[in-house]
C-alpha cells in the first residue's frame, strides 16, 4: 500500500481501511487480480480529475484527417484542370487528403480511358506536393484516386 507519506508494507483490509480513514483519503483497490490485492491510499477525486486532464490533453494532440474531394468530368478543359490543381495542392499543403474523381454521367462512361489519362496526369502534376494512396479504380459511375499529404 503507497500513499502520501506512507511507506509499502502489507496490511490487512480493516487497517488500510481506517488508515485511510484516518488521512480522509480514499483507498483504492489497483490491480485486484495480484495476490495480495494492490491496493493505495489517495484522493479518488483529485485522481479522476488528472485522469480526465490527462484524456483531454491527448485528444486535443490528436490530429483529425480532413479528406477534400476534386470532382472532374471525363472532358474537364486544360483550365479547370488546372484551377482544380491548384486547389488540390493547396489542401494538400494544408495536410488534408485529397480524393480526386471523374463522374461519367449518362453514356460518358465509354470515356473511361481519357477519365484515367486525366487522373494519372492529376497524379503527376501533385507528386511533389503528395503521394498517391490508390491509383485510379472505377465504382459504378466514378473512377476515384485518393492523394495523401508528404510528411514534413
Amino acid at each position: 500500500m503507497v500513499g502520501d507519506g506512507i511507506e509499502s508494507e502489507v496490511l490487512p483490509i480493516r487497517e488500510a481501511i481506517t488508515l485511510a480513514e484516518g488521512l480522509q483519503l480514499d483507498l483504492v483497490e489497483i490491480s485486484p487480480n495480484a495476490d495480495p490485492p494492490v491496493c493505495k491510499i489517495i484522493d479518488y477525486r483529485k485522481f479522476l480529475y488528472e485522469q480526465k486532464k490527462k484524456d483531454k490533453e491527448l485528444k486535443a494532440k490528436q490530429s483529425k484527417v480532413v479528406l477534400k474531394e476534386i470532382r472532374f468530368g471525363p472532358n474537364t478543359d486544360e483550365h479547370d484542370f488546372n484551377f482544380k490543381l491548384n486547389h488540390a495542392k493547396k489542401f494538400l499543403e494544408e495536410g488534408a487528403k485529397v480524393k480526386a474523381y471523374v463522374f461519367f454521367r449518362g453514356r460518358s462512361i465509354v470515356y473511361k480511358e481519357q477519365g484515367e489519362i486525366l487522373l494519372l496526369k492529376f497524379a503527376t502534376e501533385l507528386e511533389n506536393h503528395g503521394i498517391v494512396e490508390q491509383l485510379p479504380k472505377l465504382e459504378g459511375k466514378r473512377m476515384i484516386m485518393m492523394i495523401n499529404p508528404k510528411k514534413k
